[in-house]
């Protein structure tokens, strides 16, 4: 049996990864689907290992190697495409689990980036078109945090929660700039929504020329996400993952939409917000990073950062 290629998808909240997996998911040869759980569940078997009490007792680190590197294949065991693309916000932050238990030819990492102030405008304009209704089992996670923070729920909190710690933007924001500072930033390819908007089939291109794969024309029109998620049960947003069925930019524009507050806070802050955009990104030499000498359990390797 071939083993399959793997590549990965991370960067920014509604920057367009759903609609990258929707046109990548054309391709014959590419298999791209809905947020993997699969780096959680490695990190969670990896902690396992190293304060598990009986593995401790008689430690097998070839085997329990083995055991973490091979789940990528069992989760995608049903896809019979050879190149997947596993989808996490995560992974820029984990770049050595990928280099370490997955082991690909080569570290490459597809980015979705968009401007600040449009990211905090989509989400909004989707909190307000997706308003809680009677007998719904959840509310959107924006505001069920506010909520238990006993928070006042408006647009101006909403956008300060997605700004802070805990907030899916900045988690994500802070993940892209770990795998930054670590040295992975020659293993990150940028696609930003508006170049993306404006010249699909130029941006769709440059990602294959980046991964090294043959180029594919693809369809703009007649879109669909084959892979919907439970946006209603899980995220309390009906249409969090819809892709509509011809490629256009459907948000209005930032100054329409968010708090005068929260402008301003873009504003003032966008350099450091949007430090992805070049010559902004500080030129940083990656670490080499050979292969480790055998395949045992790092304590230092992998450790939280």
């Amino acid at each position: 049996m071939t083993k399959k290629k793997y590549y990965f998808m991370s960067g920014l909240p509604r920057s367009g990864s759903t609609l990258l997996s929707t046109l990548l998911n054309q391709n014959p040869e590419i298999y791209s689907g809905p947020s993997s759980p699969m780096l959680g569940v490695m990190v969670g078997a990896h902690e396992n290992f190293l304060t598990n009490e009986l593995y401790l007792g008689y430690p097998k680190p070839d085997e329990a190697n083995k055991v973490i590197g091979s789940m990528i294949e069992s989760f995608y065991s049903d896809i019979k495409k050879p190149i997947i693309i596993d989808k996490n916000r995560a992974w820029t932050g984990r770049m050595p689990f990928i280099e370490g238990y997955i082991q690909p030819e080569e570290l490459k990492v597809i980015v979705p980036v968009r401007r600040v102030d449009e990211i905090l405008t989509s989400f909004l304009t989707m909190v307000h078109r997706n308003p809680f209704k009677e007998g719904q089992a959840k509310i959107n996670y924006i505001d069920e945090v506010l909520i238990k923070t006993d928070t006042p729920m408006n647009d101006e909190n909403r956008c300060m929660h997605l700004l802070n710690s805990g907030g899916i933007l900045y988690d994500s924001l802070h993940t892209l700039k770990l795998g930054i500072e670590d040295g992975y930033k020659e293993c990150f390819h940028y696609v930003d929504y508006n170049d993306m908007m404006d010249d699909p089939q130029g941006e769709m291109d440059k990602i294959y020329e980046f991964l090294g794969e043959k180029s594919f024309e693809h369809t703009f029109e007649g879109l669909v996400n084959k892979n919907r998620e439970k946006d209603l049960e899980v995220y309390g947003l009906a249409d969090m993952h819809e892709v509509h069925s011809v490629l256009k930019k459907t948000s209005p524009p930032p100054s329409t939409i968010l708090p005068q507050s929260i402008l301003e806070i873009y504003e003032q802050n966008r350099l450091q917000l949007e430090f992805w955009t070049e010559p902004l990104v500080p030129k940083i030499q990656p670490k080499k990073f050979g292969p480790p000498e055998t395949k045992a359990i790092s304590y230092n390797l992998f450790s939280n950062k």
